[in-house]
């Protein structure tokens, strides 16, 4: 009997952990939502709305203008992007705004040598709104994003308890393996938890995903950027252990964009440089 649970919990553990041979240098890219956050009026703001256009625009701009070649190879839609759920259950894009379909943009991504990331969220709803992925729908929502080609997921916590957050994020690492399909997990669960053991187990983390939130939201403002430098230093005994290749620790996007009002222009470098995170 002894050696039947071991077993069984071997097998357990073996389900949950990630094990995808993904991000084994921290992941670079470019994220949406600092920038353009949850802009939806393409009919007064086309150039700025969250829509395929924007999505194919600065696919190109990663292309063409050298970033791709430097790593920046992850294009990644954040919030705002779904439609709803068809008759069945599946996810699908706001049909104006996305009009092709997110396969679609992953083979444009594709065919540009990028990755394509989307955004879910483990709960109701997602942070602005929009339909989340409860734990029934976990499995479901993991085949649709490998049916479309996806290359990773952002899971989101907003609308959800500790305890789902605690099924939840488990078990879309899990569904996501089952897929076949390579699919980076980034998860924001520790960030929900106050970022810190004991609420936050990060040996499991690392186990499951393969970059996660670890604090706030990062702000087009230097004051945002040294509060999460300052968190961060203030407790890397907890924090350094934990990272390494194919699981790290997120301090968010870097805002590199005309906006950002620094002291420096060479300051907003210094985040991801000391804390292995790379997205702009």
């Amino acid at each position: 009997m002894v050696l039947k649970t071991v077993l069984l919990l071997a097998q357990v553990a073996q389900v949950l952990m990630l094990e995808n041979g993904l991000m084994r240098k921290p992941p670079m890219g470019w994220l949406a939502w600092e920038r353009f956050r949850c802009n939806i009026d393409c009919v007064e703001d086309p150039k700025n709305c969250i829509s395929e256009q924007l999505f194919m625009d600065m696919a190109d701009r990663l292309a063409q203008d050298g970033w791709r070649d430097l790593g920046y190879v992850y294009l990644n839609i954040d919030d705002c992007w779904i439609g709803g759920r068809d008759s069945k259950g599946r996810l699908v894009p706001d049909s104006k705004r996305f009009p092709h379909g997110i396969a679609f943009l992953a083979d444009y991504a594709h065919s540009l040598g990028l990755k394509l990331g989307i955004y879910a969220d483990m709960g109701s709803f997602t942070c602005m709104g929009y339909p989340g992925t409860t734990l029934d729908k976990v499995e479901q929502d993991a085949q649709t994003f490998a049916e479309w080609k996806v290359d990773m997921l952002k899971l989101d916590g907003c609308y959800s308890t500790s305890k789902e957050r605690a099924e939840g994020y488990p078990k879309m690492a899990a569904a996501l393996n089952a897929t076949g399909r390579p699919i980076a997990f980034s998860c924001s669960w520790p960030a929900y938890e106050g970022g810190l053991p004991p609420r936050v187990n990060y040996s499991l983390l690392a186990d499951i995903c393969n970059l996660w939130r670890n604090y706030d939201d990062i702000q087009d403002s230097w004051t945002s950027v040294l509060s999460i430098l300052d968190w961060f230093v203030n407790h890397q005994d907890e924090l350094q252990p934990v990272a390494g290749p194919g699981h790290w620790n997120d301090p968010d996007m870097v805002p590199a964009w005309k906006g950002m009002a620094l002291g420096s222009p060479s300051m907003p470098a210094l985040l991801p440089t000391v804390l292995c995170s790379s997205f702009q």
